[in-house]
């Protein structure tokens, strides 16, 4: 008898179930007046480099990323969307909460 070093891995009739990406539930955005943002900023494990943080924002992934180009134009720099987080490049906490207060959202700076 072999001994396999690959785990054995259970199948259904489905096929495998490891290559199925979960179900995520579609997510409605709550109005602008209703959330806050917070603002963060942070550089760790990126080579020193700063980013700022936008985060606690309950929207759909479309308005999602609308609000990040919105900002990412507002501050004149890159980003990413990462696990619902919005990721811009630079310090921009000053300008992002400008931009998010024109568009109704309150925010909060935090960090040092």
């Amino acid at each position: 008898m072999t001994h396999d070093k690959r785990p054995t891995v259970w199948s259904s009739e489905q096929g495998d179930l490891r290559k199925q990406s979960p179900k995520r539930a579609t997510q409605t955005s709550l109005p602008p007046q209703q959330q806050t943002a917070y603002l963060h900023r942070e550089s760790k494990g990126r080579g020193g480099k700063t980013v700022t943080i936008v985060k606690n924002l309950e929207l759909s992934e479309k308005d999602l990323k609308t609000l990040a180009k919105k900002l990412k134009q507002a501050c004149g720099s890159g980003g990413t969307i990462r696990d619902g987080v919005i990721e811009i490049q630079g310090e921009h906490r000053q300008k992002i909460a400008e931009a998010l207060q024109a568009l109704g959202y309150k925010s909060k700076i935090s960090g040092g």
